[in-house]
């Protein structure tokens, strides 16, 4: 993907005709114990969350119902995904910038945190993101 470490990870998916299973599992498909899990829906058309980096924490993001798009940003590159499988998660690693916007109406993102909430990991200057990712 060329952004930091940031990836998508495939959740394995068992099918039959009760419908579809989806599973992560921390440590295991998810690169890290889950510590915390949480969700945004209801996003007004045009609006974005996100706009931060994290110092230590990591996430995997889920678009389980409709489809968003996530903007990555390392410090040197920028890439756009578009989550639009609830099987496909995005692995956001630290110090990697995200901004998640264009979210589709009814569009719920499940999101996999290795950390329980802090503020002080959250980086929301985008210049002292700059100097903390070129060190």
């Amino acid at each position: 993907m060329g952004i930091g470490r940031a990836t998508l990870i495939e959740m394995p998916t068992f099918t039959d005709e009760r419908g579809h299973l989806t599973v992560a599992e921390g440590c295991r498909q998810i690169p890290f114990a889950i510590a915390r899990v949480y969700f945004v829906h209801g996003v007004p058309p045009g609006r974005a969350r996100g706009g931060h980096a994290h110092r230590r924490g990591q996430e995997v993001l889920l678009a389980v119902t409709g489809s968003l798009e996530v903007e990555l940003d390392d410090g040197r590159a920028r890439r756009r995904v578009t989550l639009d499988r609830p099987d496909v998660g995005l692995y956001v690693p630290p110090l990697v910038w995200g901004r998640q916007e264009r979210f589709a109406a009814g569009t719920v993102c499940l999101v996999l945190a290795s950390l329980p909430y802090d503020e002080r990991d959250y980086c929301r200057d985008y210049d002292e993101f700059l100097r903390l990712a070129s060190a």
